[in-house]
């Protein structure tokens, strides 16, 4: 079973399945459903971001909401400047990468340790949401686009066909989008995994004093898979800003920075398809806790993360896994049959003449005087 996850067939069988979503839920979905499952898919996205760097490169981001933040306000800015969205799509990705690059160079080549990195990403968000929470003036503007502060910038343009900017997406093409994005995501970083940069990025991740004694450089290959983070969370924000044609400084709170976390945990951290299950399953309950007024969100989320590091630790995708596995192992093993009787030895001929003796001395007499 772990031969079969970890193989191309299981692959397949994750993108056959997308496809099919992708295609079907349209078809059986009204306007609003269909809305909703869009940021489900957005989210997915942004899951798959930190999955990649924390579950293969052994990079645990607590600022991966600040990549997420700059996405979205790159494409918002550059869209309202420039009309056309073919390029602020592509500033949505280049722009993260690039941050991504300058942060990941000063804390990998600083060599500091995993602690003072997860302290250094967290505080880069919390100055990212305070500055821009404090453009609140309408002297905070790029070109034509007005920061907003604390309300952000509504009304944002959203996706255009390349090169027509009258021809705007509709709901359902931005579905079609965003699922492309998340199967593209998907296979990329399925390929570059089975490769041998993905080998080595994992190795660092193992043991980063023999990758370096091989003559890698592990610095080098955790700068790179910290910037395709950047850049895959990048895609989310841009595909969230035009989700809702709006933007706001809570997308670099602390709240949206553990939420990916604890998509993370629940889905199972060193898979591809967990944490898009448990970004998919955390979004649908927090939706449905928002629609009552008796439990908190963050409580019932806070209690999930708690529930499933003691119980769950592996997640629930390895969890299934495993249980398929025990499974699959009890239905190949043989059945046991029971023992066979011992059968009784023949008697040899000196017992045989043994026990006539016993029985009829007579009779062995007998015999002699035939011989």
């Amino acid at each position: 079973m772990n031969r079969f996850a970890n193989s191309w067939g299981s692959a397949a069988l994750c993108l056959a399945i997308g496809i099919a979503l992708m295609f079907g839920l349209p078809g059986v979905m009204d306007d609003y459903t269909l809305i909703e499952v869009t940021i489900y898919a957005v989210m997915a996205i942004l899951s798959v971001s930190l999955a990649f760097i924390w579950g293969f490169g052994g990079i645990l981001c607590f600022g991966q909401a600040a990549f997420f933040g700059l996405g979205s306000y790159t494409y918002a800015i550059a869209v309202v400047n420039m009309g056309d969205s073919t390029v602020p799509f592509l500033l949505a990705i280049v722009v993260p990468a690039l941050f991504a690059t300058l942060l990941g160079y000063v804390i990998f080549y600083g060599r500091l340790s995993d602690v003072y990195m997860g302290v250094i990403t967290l505080t880069v968000t919390l100055i990212l949401f305070n500055l821009i929470n404090s453009t609140a003036g309408p002297e905070w503007r790029i070109g034509s686009a007005p920061l907003g502060g604390f309300n952000g910038i509504p009304a944002i343009p959203t996706l255009n066909w390349p090169g027509q900017q009258d021809e705007v997406l509709t709901p359902k093409d931005l579905f079609y989008v965003t699922f492309t994005c998340l199967l593209m995501v998907y296979v990329l970083l399925r390929v570059l995994i089975a490769s041998k940069i993905g080998r080595v990025i994992i190795a660092a991740k193992e043991n980063e004093q023999r990758v370096l004694l091989l003559g890698y450089d592990a610095r080098a290959y955790k700068l790179f898979s910290f910037m395709l983070g950047g850049a895959i969370a990048g895609l989310a924000g841009c595909l969230f800003a035009n989700w809702g044609a709006f933007t706001s400084p809570t997308i670099f709170g602390l709240a949206q920075s553990a939420q990916i976390i604890i998509w993370v945990i629940v889905g199972g951290l060193g898979t591809l398809v967990g944490p898009v299950v448990g970004a998919v399953a955390i979004q649908w309950l927090t939706s449905q806790i928002g629609t009552q007024q008796v439990f908190n969100s963050n409580l019932v989320l806070g209690g999930i993360l708690v529930v499933f590091v003691l119980l769950v630790p592996k997640g629930i995708v390895p969890s299934i896994g495993q249980l398929l596995e025990l499974a699959w192992r009890r239905m190949r093993r043989p059945a046991v049959s029971p023992a066979p009787k011992p059968s009784p030895k023949p008697a040899s001929s000196a017992a045989a003449v043994g026990a006539a003796l016993v029985e009829s001395p007579r009779a062995l007499t007998t015999s002699e005087q035939v011989q």
